[in-house]
């Protein structure tokens, strides 16, 4: 009689044991849901900011030649819209590292020291001491972040590093009397805003289909 089935101790471990991994799978999905929500949300703050700002700034602002700190400036029309947008990205920055576990813990760091970067630059508008050390701190490790992270892959985040640092080489020429200041730093903030985009979404969609053989093979 003791080998005709399950004790009721084995039944309720077995119970307790599918219930700790339907939780744990509901953490992660919550996680990831989480890093969707707030990668998705950065490029849409810088770029919404930026635009919105300068359709408020006076006929003579030039988006090309002026930079996006210069929206937030002291002196700057409704400078509050930028200091916002660039408030919020840091934040989602923030946010983003926290949840995405496969960046590892170097990656993590370097997009966390990014947001928290953006949100002191936020703080100390120009002409405020220590803008422009925040801003190079937060250009540099959102620069070299998927570099370290090695996500989605080892290569295509060594390619994207190497794409970062080179717009981050443009912006450094422009900073020495260039034209096209305005438009290099908004190609450099742009696109390190969107590459947080593009690891979360390629990472949730590999999570996903790595789930469904596990999900089938369950109900047989």
């Amino acid at each position: 009689m003791d080998a005709a089935g399950p004790t009721g101790f084995d039944r309720t471990r077995a119970t307790r044991d599918r219930l700790h991994r339907a939780c744990s799978c509901g953490t992660l999905v919550g996680v990831r849901r989480r890093v969707l929500v707030s990668a998705s949300l950065a490029p849409v703050a810088l770029i919404g900011g930026w635009s919105l700002a300068a359709s408020r700034q006076p006929a003579g602002y030039d988006a090309v030649r002026e930079t996006i700190s210069a929206l937030a400036a002291h002196g700057a029309t409704d400078r509050w819209v930028m200091t916002s947008g660039l408030a919020v990205l840091g934040i989602c920055h923030l946010v983003t590292a926290s949840g995405l576990d496969e960046a590892g813990p170097s990656g993590r760091a370097l997009l966390a020291l990014g947001g928290a970067a953006t949100v002191l630059v936020s703080a100390l508008p120009q002409p405020a001491t220590g803008h422009a050390a925040a801003a190079s701190v937060g250009f540099g490790a959102l620069a070299v972040w998927p570099a370290a992270a090695g996500v989605p892959g080892r290569t295509s985040s060594r390619v994207a590093s190497a794409a970062l640092l080179a717009l981050v080489g443009w912006l450094v020429v422009e900073l020495r009397g260039g034209n096209l200041l305005g438009l290099s730093e908004r190609a450099v903030a742009g696109a390190e805003a969107i590459w947080p985009l593009v690891v979360a979404v390629i990472l949730a969609r590999h999570g996903r289909g790595t789930q469904r053989p596990a999900s089938n093979g369950s109900s047989s």
